[in-house]
């Protein structure tokens, strides 16, 4: 992993914290469904950021980016319905919501970038 890509370490360091907080959900609280969902697109954001930093033109770079953006604002949902559900409490959840929009700033700034420069 590269030193200085911020968006790639943070979202490796997110997906982290999203397979730990599934893991918890399942042996702690029994829950399989939604926490399911959330590993799926809470790890898609940071695997689809590492394929546009592979990808072979701009337009593909940007349409990873795009995805990523898109996972980032499921896993959003996920993580609100999981919130007023009950199944994590406002500390949980806080920290998780906050990296989880930090993520989407970031991917906002780079998808604003690339279409500036297209």
């Amino acid at each position: 992993m590269k030193a200085g890509n911020v968006i790639q370490s943070k979202s490796y360091l997110f997906a982290l914290r999203i397979v730990r907080l599934c893991r918890w959900l399942v042996d702690e609280k029994g829950e399989k469904i939604l926490s399911k969902q959330l590993l799926r697109s809470g790890t898609s954001v940071g695997a689809n950021i590492e394929e546009a930093i592979g990808a072979q033109s701009k337009k593909e770079f940007a349409t990873k980016v795009r995805i990523s953006y898109k996972e980032a604002r499921e896993t959003y949902f996920w993580l609100r319905l999981l919130k007023d559900s009950d199944y994590l409490n406002v500390e949980q959840s806080r920290s998780m919501l906050k990296d989880c929009e930090e993520l989407l700033k970031i991917l906002t700034s780079i998808l604003k970038t690339t279409q500036l420069t297209n």
